[in-house]
């Protein structure tokens, strides 16, 4: 389903994968987020993605109450706080995706799918 607001004019309608775009660029500007992650389910395989494809890491669902659910498939830099930068990453992206969109956010799941050291 994607998102709706009805308005006195019409209907606006985002595409989910806008909202995954969006919400990718601003997880990868919150502290300790190395980048979004592939997951190959096939392989058990996991790698970085390049920003070119940061919604490959990322699933964005529109429940039938119009509100949004995103998973984040993340990788987060070594010797930082995983439970800190989750937290500062669902406050962040919920804050900014809400705005951004007029929408709600239900709820946020954030898979660590591994971890970088960054010189």
């Amino acid at each position: 389903m994607k998102g709706q607001i009805e308005t006195e004019l019409g209907t606006i309608v985002i595409d989910n994968e806008v909202i995954a775009t969006y919400a990718g660029s601003v997880a990868v500007e919150c502290f300790g987020i190395v980048g979004m992650a592939a997951v190959n389910m096939k392989d058990g395989l996991v790698k970085l993605l390049k920003k070119d494809y940061l919604t490959h890491g990322i699933n964005v669902k529109v429940d039938e109450e119009n509100k949004i659910i995103i998973d984040f498939h993340v990788i987060v830099s070594y010797g930082v706080s995983i439970h800190t930068v989750s937290e500062n990453l669902m406050d962040t992206v919920k804050y900014k995706v809400e705005e951004f969109t007029g929408m709600k956010i239900e709820k946020i799941n954030i898979y660590v799918e591994g971890v970088r050291v960054i010189d």
